[in-house]
């Protein structure tokens, strides 16, 4: 048994220097240096649609081709996160999220010198989909589960912000690139900030409070940094399958499957090429996506200050419900300029765009307690299958009917479905999972 040593009440909120002078707690400069290399890591996950239109002129291959190398990307992005997150109880955040920026590098750079669709998905597609899923959201939740006690909803929404719109903020500049120099300079500028994040990540990352002697943020209970916990994999199939066997958890992959089809599947994936059917330049449709990632940050910190106060599961079924209602009206706002309906919709959708998150990571904490990150891992997966099935089935839609409007209206439609299934999550207050 894991044994705990109450310290003095400041050390929950901060640390006291000898003359009784309180500082800022070491959770929030950990907190800080994840939100910078997530955000600095992001660039890997800007560009997917902004090749589909250069690719597609080079080689000649279909939409539907490219968005199976990016539906794969997707797809091992979100298998991997559960695995990621016990590679992190056995060898530490540093080492995995260091090995995992590795690898999207190396993907990311090899794309320069493809000449064939099967090399773009197993540049783009598997090895930064294995990279991208192996510190994504399970870096955030193993971060704020570790560190922090109090404000663990806010932290959460903070370092998924990070990530969610680290990854729209890069596309002006990746956008102006592919424009003026190409996609493979676009490309390798991506690998070489995935990178460069690396070291900040190797010496300013630590993995326990116990490393520096502290108790989480918001607690007086000193614990022990745990011992590596062997068998990792049997471990995330062990959470499976006891999580699989409640239902809440099919009801939070339902809703984060239909959240990864609204989002990273249909509009970061099909935004730039369907706003571009209408005539609109690509740094303009770009730009929008920019944007969103910048509303984006404040709907979701927003949404983790709500989630450490309100119910979580009436939050989700509100996201998703205005959500599909925006959705609804997209296809009648696409037009070749930036006109104030657009805008208005821009920002209404940033601020939903993973608002999502925090409130799904809290009904995970709560129905399967120390193993949650693991298990959240398992939704995160759900979210990326959804997301890489409307990539695709996008791409198809587009080639076979010249428009991605029925693709708009249905994601629309699941978005509802995906409110009403929040709505019937049950309410626990303690741990439910049923004995190995």
């Amino acid at each position: 048994m894991t044994q705990t040593t109450e310290l003095p009440a400041s050390s929950g909120g901060g640390a006291t220097h000898p003359g009784g002078r309180s500082r800022v707690h070491r959770a929030w400069f950990v907190a800080a240096v994840s939100f910078v290399t997530i955000i600095g890591a992001a660039g890997f996950a800007s560009l997917p649609g902004l090749l589909i239109e250069p690719l597609h002129t080079e080689f000649g291959w279909s939409r539907g081709t490219i968005g199976f190398a990016v539906s794969v990307n997707l797809a091992l992005y979100g298998l991997t996160a559960p695995f990621a997150a016990a590679l992190m109880d056995r060898f530490g955040m540093r080492k995995v999220v260091a090995c995992a920026l590795t690898t999207i590098a190396a993907g990311a750079g090899l794309t320069v010198f493809m000449t064939t669709s099967w090399q773009l998905v197993l540049c783009w597609g598997v090895l930064v989909g294995l990279g991208s899923g192996s510190m994504a959201l399970a870096f955030a939740a193993t971060v704020a589960q570790r560190w922090f006690v109090a404000r663990r909803g806010l932290v959460t929404g903070i370092l998924t912000a990070a990530g969610a719109s680290g990854q729209l903020v890069f596309l002006p500049l990746l956008s102006w690139i592919v424009e003026r120099h190409g996609w493979r300079p676009a490309a390798a500028i991506v690998a070489a900030v995935a990178l460069a994040v690396v070291p900040f990540v190797l010496l300013l990352v630590r993995d326990h409070p116990a490393d520096a002697g502290l108790a989480p943020y918001g607690s007086t209970t000193y614990v022990p940094k745990p011992l590596p916990v062997a068998g990792a994999a049997r471990r995330a199939v062990t959470a499976l399958l006891k999580a699989a066997r409640t239902g809440p958890f099919w009801l939070l992959a339902g809703t984060f499957a239909i959240c990864g089809a609204s989002t990273n599947g249909l509009v970061k994936t099909h935004f730039v090429p369907a706003a571009h059917d209408h005539g609109m330049p690509t740094t303009a449709a770009a730009g929008l996506l920019a944007v969103i990632g910048v509303f984006d940050v404040v709907g979701t910190i927003a949404s983790g200050w709500f989630t450490d106060r309100f119910e979580a599961r009436r939050l989700l079924a509100v996201y998703y419900g205005l959500r599909g209602i925006s959705l609804m009206f997209l296809p009648m706002l696409l037009a070749p300029s930036v006109h104030p309906p657009m805008i208005f919709f821009i920002v209404f959708y940033g601020l939903d765009w993973v608002a999502t998150v925090p409130p799904t990571i809290a009904l995970c904490r709560e129905h399967y307690g120390d193993e949650s990150a693991i298990v959240f891992g398992w939704v995160l997966a759900s979210h990326q299958v959804g997301a890489a099935l409307i990539a695709f089935l996008g791409g198809v839609a587009r080639d076979v009917f010249g428009s991605y409007d029925l693709v708009w209206y249905a994601s629309g439609a699941l978005c509802a479905v995906a409110a009403l299934m929040a709505l019937i999550i049950r309410r626990r207050s303690t741990v439910v999972v049923p004995p190995g």
